[in-house]
């Protein structure tokens, strides 16, 4: 049995200042953008988008598919067929470095077969018998979209492609990504490898987590010197140099996936992680997407605990662990306690409700509410619910 009790209704106003398709399946299999040529892009080249337009719950981008995620809340900002099941391209190689980092040895000297200097698309350049270490082949993958480091990097961690894309769906599975399915470390175009704007955004807030991926995606150049490489590397993502306080993540271009881009800017403390897939203007749709959050967004946080105490429910505050409520608004919403009737004893660490906000249509985001000690189901029903 389930009672739901409204501890609290906070009604924030956003009132600040302004700072600040149907897809083509073509023939082509080949990686080869030639976007991704140059990396810096020059002044003249970026299309200021007027910020006045974007205050609307209605943008609409020229994207088949795209989405804004909180890469710390993991709420979502901006939506449009985020849920749709599409190709990914090499936006795929988020998952591989991933992997690579978690169950591969960066230190370790990967030999380069003729099967990884063969492969067709966007390739580094590797040379079949040349020994290179996880940690290069890694700045390969990102920096250059390196299909022969992509290769590279599975046969050594997997044995095999087939092997490697066996632990690429478990360890998706693992981070929450239930629409996707990969065949490749790669993502050059096949019959069964296949995601979401809103898995890619979910699966980037995880590794923008993890400090080795954040530090290559993010970086603009790295030179040979640095980590004694076999090359210099630059990076071919125009978005680190377009959107100021951009850290990553990764381009894609396939024929049947289309002009891909998977993005990071840190706005107020927290990663801004925008996904376009199958956008020919991915730079400036990207671009657009970022100020549509900037220009409406406002990110708050509240201490569950004193969100409590203003509450009836005072006592409650005393039996939970103590944690923060972080989310963003525009317009009005309304934080919400929702607390729950135990039907047995509770143990230290179980769930006793969850802190919600609404926009007043819906839930956007949630967290658990934890109890920090044991205690009886009788306790806690004359403590907080009479």
């Amino acid at each position: 049995m389930k009672v739901k009790l409204l501890a609290l209704t906070l009604t924030v106003t956003l009132i600040f200042s302004i700072f600040g398709n149907v897809v083509t399946y073509a023939a082509s299999f080949e990686e080869e953008d030639p976007d991704e040529e140059l990396a810096i892009i020059e002044e003249d080249e970026i299309n200021d988008v007027d910020i006045n337009n974007l205050l609307t719950n209605d943008l609409r981008v020229s994207a088949r598919c795209a989405i804004a995620l909180d890469g710390k809340t993991k709420q979502i900002l901006y939506s449009q067929n985020s849920n749709e099941i599409v190709p990914m391209a090499s936006t795929t190689k988020i998952l591989t470095a991933l992997v690579a980092i978690n169950y591969g040895n960066l230190d370790r000297e990967v030999t380069i077969s003729k099967n990884a200097a063969s492969i067709r698309g966007s390739t580094v350049g590797y040379i079949a018998g040349e020994k290179i270490k996880m940690r290069e082949l890694l700045y390969g993958l990102l920096f250059k979209s390196g299909n022969d480091a992509a290769i590279a990097i599975a046969e050594d961690i997997g044995g095999s492609v087939e092997n490697f894309s066996n632990i690429m769906n478990d360890y998706a599975k693992s981070l929450g990504l239930i629409s996707s399915h990969f065949e490749s470390p790669h993502g050059l175009d096949s019959g069964k490898h296949y995601t979401t704007a809103y898995d890619l955004a979910l699966l980037t807030s995880k590794a923008m987590e993890n400090d080795v991926f954040r530090s290559i995606c993010g970086a603009k150049t790295i030179s040979k010197d640095q980590y004694n490489f076999t090359r210099e590397y630059n990076n071919i993502n125009k978005i680190l140099w377009k959107i100021p306080n951009a850290n990553g993540v990764k381009t894609g271009y396939t024929g049947q996936a289309g002009k891909c881009l998977v993005s990071s800017v840190i706005y107020e403390d927290r990663d801004i992680i925008i996904v376009v897939l199958n956008c020919s203007d991915r730079w400036n749709v990207t671009d657009k997407i970022f100020k549509y959050v900037s220009a409406n967004y406002c990110f708050k946080t509240n201490n569950v605990k004193e969100i409590i105490n203003t509450s009836e429910f005072i006592n409650l505050g005393t039996l939970i662990e103590d944690c923060d409520f972080d989310y963003g608004f525009r317009g009005e919403g309304s934080v919400e306690v929702e607390v729950f009737n135990p039907v047995i004893d509770l143990n230290s660490g179980e769930i006793v409700g969850k802190v919600s906000f609404s926009d007043g249509n819906e839930e956007l985001l949630k967290q658990s509410l934890t109890c920090k000690s044991k205690f009886t189901k009788k306790d806690y029903e004359e403590k907080v619910l009479e």
